[in-house]
């Protein structure tokens, strides 16, 4: 080197020592020196970044997280719904930087084996991986376990699906992942295909590196599967990994519900103790002493008690009021206490200051003992307001949904009759005795407003006082803090903060405001949908106790009216029930309110204040003219009502009352012939034959003419009500093949038996239409027609509906059917397209192009196949079988037969490689046994089934494609487009003289693995035998590299 100075030199040979760094580290090498250098940077770098972008989000959902107390909660937080997005924002970010590392550091390309060199079974182990980046599966592990924290199960069941079969040789990192993937279909609610995966892990063994994520997976099964007692042990030993605090108090919290759950009172007792001794948040701890007091109440009662009223007279437990009246409530409960539970649930539904779930489920409880105990009004109120404040997701919560709306029907009706009977009381009393039961009521109802004068009062000075000192204390003033002024803080001005100004941190990038901002709206509001009209869906979550309906009082044929029942009804009343009757009262004032809007004389001023005795005065039934009226009310009520008890409610006995009532008191109802009817049927499911038929006779008798009297002395009456839709079923099965077979005589016989036997029968669509392409058939185009028409009309959500409307328009079109005829007995050669045979001449033909992209198709009739279980199937099949490639699933509905299309393959070959694998699928071929499957091109898709039928493509299938032979490749295990970086392009490049240097080197070695038919490394699994010893670190001439175990992390992750 003449003429350069030393440093010049140096300078030369550190470029050709960094040159020949990165030319012998691509991933395309698998040296020892790449690998080392692709871990290195791996972990060091994007690993590094990722990690602390999880840790972030876990410390987040942490936070955020709140516990519905009153069930059982979960293991992890992320199965609580409210609380699975928060974290977010740091887990994709997370995802984000593992995805990149991923793509940037793995190296799948075997390592070069020196030819005539005795392989070992640590040899043939390291020589079957798939990946050989020791540092990546940390990456993968990280991916996953976002995946799942943020809510993702099914993303990170692929995840770990997929690094369960990267890894399948090595058994720490195998068991890890496969014990994440039992999590995730547990969370999922796949219960059974959890247990799939536990059996083949405890049938292959567990490493003793993968214990501990099997502990948790254990404990969280058997949790999610009611297990308890094989949940303690688990849990116990998951307590013991936990190091986070919050999380092992939440732990030892669910400890003691499951001890709760088995009766183990006094182990349920010590794991309470332990969370408030862990000091975790107050909710927490208040929530653990409030189930002390619930599992030590058996013998001692009265001490709990007192040490629930003591925590309700804290003013730090005033938000928990509910709560603390709940545990009361459950206490004399379990004594079977009934007055003092319902006192003590109305207790604390008065003291609650937040409509959150713990208020629903107060609600819930109260309801369900009104429900039980008769009293209909009172389960109507708790159930209207306990629907707005539950989740719908709850196991309970359709049959609560059923007792609301079947009450909304029924309660008008009873508090008709009840308010009817008490006004009608009231008018047969001298008048002393009534002056003075109208005073008790005026003085009840002014003690109820003078209380709740009081309660909005308290309510307005706690409003007044978080707005004075903010949500979080902070002032709302021009101050920092999180008020509406200019200054910095979190309100709306125009400094920094995170209000809608100029601020640094828009509002809704910060969950713990949103959050905050969710629990006050739901707190005033409860739970609400995004809907328009939101305020008025549910109302009753934010009405107060007088607030009340519109009266239907007038309605002769509703006979509604939103009174409270009175004793004549109940015989005693609770005092929620007395404080309501003011309300009642003055609902039936109603038609005078109207009147005196609509310019009509009305009442003196006196009788439209409740204050006064002129008010309830003007409602009591003092003419004839108005008793005739308050009859009809009643009368009406007590019809409606039987038929609701017999028909919605099962309660036999309270529609007997009402029904019979209802024929001894009221002879001139106009609706008494059907009131027989349904005694007729009350008393034969009563099995009280002889009392069923006297109203038979009371219908023949007084009623001839009446269509209960036609139906019951029909002479097929009692087969068509036991057998009537087997006989149907049976008459159209025959009628159908009739049809098929061209016997149009039998057709129209059995439908004119449909016609008088099943006006209304389940096939009276079908033989409507069949009975029109019947008449169709015979040149009869108008009946054709008006039967279509009916059918069109009566049934628009049949499957026939589309195929009359379709024969209607070609009719009035003034076209000739193809054939003469439907054919309804073969879809498969049908051709929506073609109408006359010139046009079947002009037809395009099937191509039979193999590299066209193809679709997997499955046909069927949609009575013959469990769509959203195939649907399912087939989803789960992909996401768990092809990680590398994305296939959109559609179902699309054409000519009555729907088609399930799996696309995304790039020829024919792919396709054809997915049906033989999906046919080997038990389970889907179960569901497709009566659906076809085709291989099909996406331009011969477009025709087959208008231009060309099923049958067409068949024939064309067996001619073209059936002989081809296909890849022996696992085409689906690579991606269908490989995205290379510009970057890495150049370096690629660079290195393809050296690479074919390499694939020489190589060829022998090629060779003699061919001779012993082991495949060429494609990314696919290579087979051998299991390694004995498995070694995850770096060997051969790896010296110099780091060991990269399974418990061996940068950033510790077991707490997270």
């Amino acid at each position: 080197m003449k003429g350069k100075s030393p440093i010049q030199l140096l300078f030369l040979i550190g470029l050709a020592v960094i040159a020949a760094i990165l030319t012998g580290c691509s991933t395309q090498k698998n040296t020892a020196q790449s690998r080392w250098w692709h871990a290195f940077n791996a972990r060091y770098n994007t690993y590094y970044n990722g990690t602390v972008a999880y840790i972030d989000g876990a410390l987040e959902k942490e936070e955020g997280n709140r516990d519905n107390f009153t069930e059982q909660i979960p293991l992890y937080t992320v199965g609580n719904r409210n609380s699975r997005d928060l974290g977010k924002a740091n887990f994709d970010r997370a995802i984000e930087k593992c995805e990149k590392a991923i793509h940037q550091h793995s190296i799948k390309r075997r390592p070069v084996w020196e030819p005539g060199k005795r392989k070992t079974a640590k040899d043939i182990e390291w020589l079957s991986r798939r990946e050989y980046n020791p540092f990546l599966w940390k990456a993968w592990m990280l991916m996953g376990r976002s995946q799942f924290q943020k809510g993702d199960f099914e993303g990170a069941a692929a995840t770990f699906s997929y690094m369960s079969r990267l890894y399948a040789t090595q058994p720490a990192i195998y068991g890890k992942a496969r014990a994440w993937l039992a999590k995730c279909y547990i969370e999922q609610g796949w219960t059974y295909d959890a247990e799939d995966v536990i059996r083949n892990i405890q049938r292959d063994s567990i490493h003793w590196r993968a214990q501990k994520e099997w502990d948790y997976a254990f404990a969280d099964y058997y949790i999610h599967t009611g297990d308890a007692r094989k949940a303690i042990p688990y849990l116990r030993k998951v307590i013991s990994h936990e190091m986070r605090h919050k999380q092992k108090a939440r732990q030892w919290y669910l400890m003691g519900q499951l001890q709760a759950s088995i009766g183990n009172r006094q182990e349920a007792y010590q794991a309470f103790r332990h969370v408030i001794r862990l000091n975790p948040p107050y909710e927490l701890e208040f929530n653990a002493r409030i189930a002390i007091t619930e599992v030590l109440a058996s013998g001692n009662s009265r001490k709990m008690i007192s040490r629930l009223k003591r925590m309700a007279a804290s003013d730090k437990n005033k938000d928990y009021l509910d709560q603390v009246y709940y545990a009361i409530g459950n206490i004399h409960l379990a004594q079977k206490d009934t007055l003092r539970a319902i006192y003590a649930y109305e207790k604390g539904n008065r003291k609650a200051t937040r409509n959150g779930i713990e208020k629903g489920v107060l609600l819930l409880r109260l309801g369900n003992l009104y429900w039980e105990t008769g009293r209909y009004a009172d389960a109507k109120r708790c159930y209207g307001e306990a629907i707005g404040l539950l989740d719908q997701d709850r196991k309970d919560y359709p049959q609560l949904a059923h007792r609301s709306k079947v009450l909304d029907e029924l309660v008008p009706y009873t508090d008709a009759i009840a308010l009817q009977d008490s006004l009608q009381s009231l008018a047969k009393m001298d008048e002393r005795d009534r002056n003075a039961a109208i005073d008790r009521v005026i003085a009840a109802l002014k003690r109820k407003e003078k209380e709740e004068e009081r309660r909005r009062r308290e309510d307005g000075a706690d409003m007044n006082s978080e707005y004075e000192g903010g949500v979080d204390g902070n002032g709302s003033g021009n101050d920092s803090g999180n008020g509406f002024g200019n200054a910095s803080g979190s309100g709306f001005g125009n400094d920094s903060g995170n209000g809608f100004g100029n601020t640094n941190t828009w509002y809704f990038y910060s969950p713990a405001a949103v959050s905050q901002g969710k629990a006050l709206f739901e707190k005033l509001w409860g739970k609400r949908k995004n809907l328009d009209n939101w305020q008025r869906i549910n109302k009753t979550v934010v009405a107060s106790a007088q607030e009340t309906d519109i009266a239907q009082g007038t309605d002769s044929e509703q006979g509604t009216s939103s009174a409270q029942r009175t004793d004549s009804e109940q015989g005693t009343n609770s005092d929620q029930d007395s404080n309501l009757q003011p309300d009642a009262l003055r609902d039936s004032l109603s038609h005078s309110l109207s009147q005196k809007e609509s310019g009509k004389p009305s009442a003196d001023s006196a009788s439209l204040d409740p204050h006064q005795r002129a008010y309830y005065l003007a409602q009591i039934p003092f003419t004839p003219e108005q008793m005739s009226a308050s009859n009809q009310l009643l009368a009406n009520g007590l019809y409606h009502a039987g038929i609701i008890f017999k028909d919605r409610l099962d309660n036999l006995a309270l529609s007997e009352k009402m029904l019979l009532r209802l024929v001894d008191n009221y002879p001139d109802f106009k609706h008494l012939d059907e009131a027989y009817y349904h005694l007729y049927l009350l008393y034969s499911r009563k099995k009280q034959t002889q009392m069923a038929n006297s109203y038979v006779d009371k219908l023949k008798k007084d009623y001839p003419k009446s269509q209960f009297t036609a139906l019951l002395s029909d002479p097929y009456y009692l087969e068509n009500a036991r057998m009537g839709v087997h006989i149907e079923d049976s008459i159209y099965t025959l009628t159908y093949q009739a049809f098929k077979e061209g016997k149009y005589e039998v057709v129209m016989h059995n439908s004119e038996i449909s016609d008088k036997r099943f006006p209304t029968g389940a096939n009276r669509d079908k033989f409507l239409f069949i009975s029109g392409m019947t008449q169709l058939n015979e040149g009869k185009v108008s009946e054709c027609l008006e039967k279509m028409n009916l059918v069109i009309a009566q049934y628009p959500n049949s499957r026939l509906s589309e195929m009359a409307g379709m024969i209607v328009n070609g009719v009035n079109a003034g076209r000739r059917l193809y054939g003469g005829k439907f054919d309804l007995s073969n879809v498969w050669a049908k051709r929506s397209d073609v109408l006359t045979s010139q046009d079947s001449t002009q037809q395009k033909g099937f191509s039979a192009d193999r590299n066209d992209r193809f679709v997997f198709l499955l046909a069927y009739s949609p009575d013959s196949v469990n769509e959203n279980q195939l649907l399912f199937e087939v989803a789960k099949y992909n996401f768990t079988t092809y990680m590398a490639r994305n296939f959109d699933i559609s179902i699309e509905d054409l000519q009555g037969l729907h088609r399930l299309q799996v696309s995304g393959f790039q020829n024919y070959d792919e396709a054809r490689q997915y049906a033989n694998e999906l046919h080997q699928q038990a389970g889907i071929l179960r569901l497709i046994s009566k659906a076809r499957s085709y291989v099909i091109s996406e331009p011969n898709l477009e025709l087959l089934g208008r231009n060309l039928s099923y049958d067409d493509y068949d024939k064309f299938y067996t001619r073209h494609f059936a002989p081809l032979k296909i890849s022996k490749m696992r085409l689906l295990m690579e991606p269908a487009e490989i995205v290379v970086d510009k970057d890495s392009q150049k370096e690629e490049d660079a290195l393809e003289e050296e690479n074919d240097s390499l694939k020489k080197d190589s060829q022998k070695e090629e060779e003699n693995d061919s001779q012993k038919k082991n495949p060429e490394d494609n990314g696919i699994d290579i087979e051998s035998q299991p390694a004995e010893d498995t070694d995850t670190g770096i060997y051969f001439d790896d010296s110099n590299a780091p060991e990269s175990e399974a418990d061996d992390e940068y950033i510790e992750l077991d707490g997270f």
